[in-house]
């Protein structure tokens, strides 16, 4: 009567899923629900997967394609690796079921290009690594469905373009890794759909220059990492205007000084770090505006460099107990009474010894005043003496700042001296000599009288040209506001006239107080008094002594 019973049990086990299976050439756990499959030559995703599975790797193996429908028996996937192997081409819809996937990593692959809906209904992945591929172009709206996306790596691709959609949907990620490609550059547009990023990671890429903003929208940038920049000579003022960073790293690049400029909106920086970079110069106050800076990198710098051990460096002096060299402590090139100390080895007590700068003092400070016709050349010396050596720049009359860079007719020369090619009248007037350091500055002033030749057509048309040619650094060039000191002619002119008009209003104070007392008339100056002694009583007195008197005073 039970013989059916054994029937259905057996029934029953044949149709349930296969809860302990796992293929015969991986590994499974299955408390962790995991597969693991990695560098088993597989040419194809194997059979025998528990349905359940929630972690399956097929890194290192031969899978050359992935087609809709190869991943829908395993929709409780939260994991999925594909990494190392050799495939070409992902079709849309390859991942459609995965509606709990994560985690996806398609890194070290041959994709050339993911077209549109690949990533379609992958709205729970975290994470995503497409690096070490061979994609050329990142599509408009490619990521458009991954919205709780986090970390984003498209590194070490042959990328030569991401289109200004490219990132749009992105409404949660945080990280973004693009290293190792060959782009030129990185639009402003495409970066501006993540406006929750935190870390941006830009390394080893063939970028000239950072574009005025180039990350202005990304408001909560925390950590942003420029590595291995090697065309990167300058970095514009506002490249960084508008973010909160509290990570920056600048690091193997060509750039020769710190970015003070840049850095001047960064309040919130904790921790900067500039290491190898061909910087030569600190400028003092390059991290005045860094209040919060706690951490400051220029690893491969000051070793390199020839070190002036004067004013300049008692900064680093003053902490070099707290500052970590790497072990290999900066040694002094001048000035030559401590060439070649190390700078530990400098007691406090003679630090404002030899750690000094003398300011500028120009030489010569004889008037120079040249007269010139149109069309010679004029100079003018100026040397200065300070230590450390003081750089020498002269302000023309226009306030235009000229120094050993600038082009044109005029220009310094090395020694300091200014000249001035095929001299114009416009040329004429007072230039002033800056000869400074980090002690201070001196100036000197020069003046340049320039006498016209007779104007023809051909003339006139030549004075144009020195003109538009006087600086071509004029556009470039900072002006200089400053005062021009006044001749001997002007200040006896100035004087001449204060004097005049000083007198004139007292000549005029004096004129209406006479004009006044004139017209109160005449006034009696002097006047009568009549009064009597009061009577005592006693024997009577001589005779008119009790009678009146009479006085007359006379009012000053």
């Amino acid at each position: 009567m039970t013989w059916w019973l054994p029937l259905l049990a057996l029934r029953v086990v044949l149709l349930s899923p296969r809860a302990g299976a796992c293929p015969t050439r991986c590994e499974c756990a299955p408390q962790l629900r995991s597969v693991l499959c990695h560098r088993k030559r597989l040419t194809a995703i194997p059979e025998g997967i528990p349905t359940e599975t929630r972690v399956l790797e097929l890194n290192k193996n031969r899978i050359r394609c992935l087609n809709p429908g190869d991943l829908s028996p395993y929709p409780l996937l939260e994991e999925l690796d594909f990494s190392e192997n050799i495939i070409s081409n992902v079709e849309p819809g390859a991942f459609s079921n995965l509606f709990n996937l994560q985690t996806l990593r398609l890194r070290g692959n041959q994709l050339k290009l993911i077209p549109p809906g690949v990533f379609t209904k992958l709205t729970n992945l975290t994470l995503l690594d497409i690096s070490e591929n061979k994609l050329v172009i990142l599509l408009d709206y490619m990521f458009q469905d991954l919205r709780n996306l986090k970390s984003l790596d498209v590194g070490d691709n042959d990328l030569v373009y991401i289109s200004q959609r490219a990132f749009s949907g992105l409404l949660g990620l945080e990280q973004l890794t693009i290293e190792k490609c060959n782009l030129t550059s990185i639009s402003a547009e495409s970066l501006s759909y993540l406006q929750n990023l935190e870390v941006l990671r830009l390394r080893h890429l063939s970028i000239s220059a950072l574009e005025d903003q180039n990350f202005k929208k990304l408001y909560n940038l925390l950590q942003l990492e420029i590595d291995n920049w090697p065309l990167l000579e300058e970095v514009s003022p506002t490249s960084f205007q508008g973010l909160n960073l509290t990570s920056l790293s600048i690091t193997y690049t060509n750039i020769t000084a710190v970015p003070a400029a840049a850095l001047r909106n960064l309040v919130y920086l904790r921790y900067l770090n500039l290491s190898y970079n061909p910087i030569s110069t600190v400028l003092k106050g390059s991290f005045k505006d860094l209040i919060r800076l706690q951490e400051l990198h220029i690893v491969g710098a000051l070793l390199v460099n020839p070190l002036a051990c004067d004013c300049r460096l008692l900064w680093i002096l003053q902490r070099r107990k707290t500052l970590n060299f790497d072990g290999q402590q900066p040694m002094c090139s001048s000035p030559p009474e401590i060439q070649g100390n190390a700078l530990r080895d400098f007691p406090d007590s003679v630090l404002f010894e030899y750690f000094t700068c003398q300011k500028p003092k120009i030489r010569d400070r004889k008037l120079q005043h040249v007269t010139a016709r149109e069309g010679q050349s004029v100079s003018f010396l100026c040397r200065a003496d300070g230590e450390p050596d003081p750089s020498i720049a002269w302000v023309s009359p226009q306030h235009r700042m000229i120094t050993t860079r600038s082009t044109g007719r005029a220009t310094v020369l090395p020694g300091g001296t200014l000249e001035i090619r095929f001299a114009q009248v416009q040329d004429s007037g007072t230039y002033i000599c800056i000869a400074s350091n980090a002690g201070g500055n001196d100036t000197y002033f020069a003046t340049l009288t320039v006498k016209g030749r007779p104007a023809d057509g051909a003339h006139h048309a030549n004075r144009t040209l020195y003109l538009s040619d006087f600086n071509d650094t004029f556009h470039n060039d900072t002006q200089v506001f400053l005062k021009f000191t006044l001749d001997l002619k002007t200040i006896l002119v100035s004087t001449a006239m204060g004097c005049i008009t000083f007198l004139g209003v007292v000549l005029f104070c004096f004129l209406l107080l006479f004009v006044w007392s004139r017209g109160r008339g005449q006034h009696k100056n002097n006047f009568s008094v009549e009064y009597s002694f009061r009577k005592v009583d006693g024997p009577t007195t001589t005779t008119g002594q009790g009678g009146a008197r009479k006085f007359n005073m006379k009012m000053i």
